[in-house]
């Protein structure tokens, strides 16, 4: 999103309007929820799916090319090739993250959906914050419906944690100090990757 701002400076002024929902999150009385779709309101709201689509056409190269770690990509690599199923489960927004998943190789994508008004993007969440109980939520249908042997999950935040003790072999990357404290105290692989 910070990259669309960089191409599209005139939205920057509206980055205010998240102020009041960024006060109130400092509080807990917002959730990250509420904070993404404040901020994605404010940035994107109004936007055509055709700009969106074609800001993503460009994001998603570069992203690939720039911004994913060697070693998670010899991650994925070595499990195509063990014949594994890639699910691809993130917080962030249907946006982009179907556009990554597709570009890795991955079978699927869950994340979370946004809101539209026709053909222009409102911005609230459309469904679940795919964060937290959400995604351990999703790993247990996921389970279900692949029936898979054994299941490797990643993940790289506190709010991961649950997920991760729901698979098989849960590995913490990057996480920091203190999830990684907890991680360990639950038998999860913490790894860092560069």
């Amino acid at each position: 999103m910070f990259g669309f701002l960089r191409s599209h400076p005139a939205r920057y002024a509206a980055v205010v309007r998240v102020l009041p929902t960024l006060a109130r999150f400092g509080m807990r009385r917002a959730d990250h929820g509420e904070l993404k779709s404040a901020f994605i309101r404010a940035t994107l709201g109004g936007y055509t799916r055709a700009g969106l689509d074609a800001w993503t056409q460009e994001f998603v190269p570069h992203l690939i090319a720039h911004g994913v770690w060697q070693a998670a990509l010899a991650c994925i690599a070595y499990h195509r090739a063990q014949g594994d199923t890639l699910i691809l489960m993130s917080a962030s927004v249907d946006l982009y993250v179907p556009a990554i998943g597709r570009a890795l190789g991955f079978a699927a994508t869950l994340c979370t959906p946004l809101a539209w008004r026709g053909d222009a993007l409102d911005g609230a969440l459309a469904g679940t914050n795919m964060r937290g109980a959400a995604k351990a939520r999703a790993l247990k249908e996921l389970r279900g419906r692949y029936q898979p042997a054994a299941v490797t999950a990643y993940g790289n935040a506190a709010s991961d944690l649950g997920h991760l003790c729901l698979a098989d072999h849960g590995v913490l990357v990057n996480g920091n100090a203190r999830t990684r404290t907890a991680a360990g105290r639950l038998g999860l692989t913490c790894v860092s990757w560069r």
